[in-house]
């Protein structure tokens, strides 16, 4: 996390995830530690009866907290939970069911109508699991196409970020034999400029440095081994640079990442999910954590899943969690100063001739 000062504690609204899953278990591990709330507002949104079984399954006595249904009785001393159902629910840790799913959606559909309402400040959000959150108002292969489709974002990047690495995904989670179709110009570029953007508005550097990874072996061979690098993008890449963005590529994956080239950018497009994700798991230092860059809201994740297979073992850690939280406080105050620093100078400079 930063080492900056932070004056203010954002308002942060957690989602719990899959009710099954290690969701509850990281979030209240993450904030049995009190100087969590030095930093931040925690708004846990769950039920105060799925809280309490997961507190009384860890054995977390220190683990407190008070119940809101709005809030107006928020306490920026205090993790919060606000209530989104009051029903009882079976909870069965390590189980992939509907129940886990449709509760998963309900935590998440509540807490981005308080981020709409800037009831919150930034949103962390706890795995689901793909399958059994499908319904009729979630029909989306997981949290990045929902939150573009709820903001109304006409293209969103999925970043995954380290201390030693950021890597964007041109397609999330496609099938591989329908990659190849979503390796367009339009595509890539749109990507390109998401992360350029991200780069400086939410990480705070200038003239950020991108690498761009080709699809195919060896970034295709000179149109030996596939076309798209030749057909789609090369000329991405080159119309990037046109508009004044340090890009460069497209590189060999496997060689880039042998040879550690990824340390000279400062952010790197991958084509496809694993393409960026095996790396970035194998090489990345620190916790990672999965950032969504383009929406109008700030939003992170920890870079795992759900973790049926560990759920209510008392095994979960929790360090990914709490680096989401630090990252999203961190984006939080480095938007606010770009924006601070980037006002009308003849507005700034009108009022402090007026002593504004």
């Amino acid at each position: 996390m930063s080492t900056a000062t932070h004056t203010h504690r954002p308002v942060i609204g957690i989602t719990v995830g899959d009710l099954n899953s290690i969701g509850t278990e990281i979030i209240i591990k993450t904030f049995t530690d009190t100087r969590m709330l030095e930093l931040c507002t925690p708004v846990i949104f769950s039920s105060n009866k799925a809280v309490n079984f997961y507190r009384k399954l860890l054995n977390e006595n220190n683990f407190n907290y008070q119940s809101i249904k709005d809030f107006s009785r928020l306490n920026p001393k205090q993790v919060s939970v606000f209530n989104c159902w009051e029903e009882e629910v079976q909870i069965m840790p390590g189980s992939l069911n509907e129940t886990g799913g449709k509760y998963a959606a309900r935590s998440l559909a509540v807490a981005i109508e308080c981020l709409k309402d800037k009831q919150v400040e930034g949103l962390v959000t706890a795995p689901i699991h793909k399958k059994n959150i499908q319904s009729p108002d979630f029909s989306f292969t997981g949290h990045t196409p929902y939150l573009q489709h709820a903001f109304g974002s006409k293209d969103v990047l999925m970043f995954m970020t380290a201390e030693n690495m950021r890597i964007g995904l041109l397609t999330e989670h496609v099938p591989v034999a329908d990659i190849a179709k979503y390796v367009t110009k339009e595509n890539i570029l749109s990507k390109i400029m998401i992360m350029r953007d991200s780069l400086v508005r939410d990480f705070g550097i200038d003239n950020p440095r991108i690498a761009v990874l080709g699809l195919n072996p060896h970034a295709g061979d000179e149109g030996l081994i596939g076309d798209e690098e030749i057909k789609h993008i090369t000329p991405a890449i080159r119309q990037a640079k046109h508009q004044g963005i340090l890009c460069i590529g497209p590189y060999s994956a496997d060689a880039f990442f042998a040879r550690e080239m990824y340390r000279r950018f400062d952010g790197v497009l991958a084509m496809y999910h694993d393409q960026g994700l095996i790396p970035f798991k194998s090489l990345a230092l620190g916790e990672g954590i999965n950032y969504t860059a383009g929406l109008p809201i700030v939003r992170t994740s920890p870079d795992h899943g759900t973790a049926f297979d560990i759920a209510g073992k008392n095994t979960a850690d929790e360090s990914s969690f709490r680096q989401a939280i630090y990252t999203c406080i961190d984006i939080i105050g480095q938007r606010k100063r770009y924006a601070e620093n980037t006002k009308n100078p003849l507005k700034k400079s009108e009022l402090a001739s007026e002593g504004i």
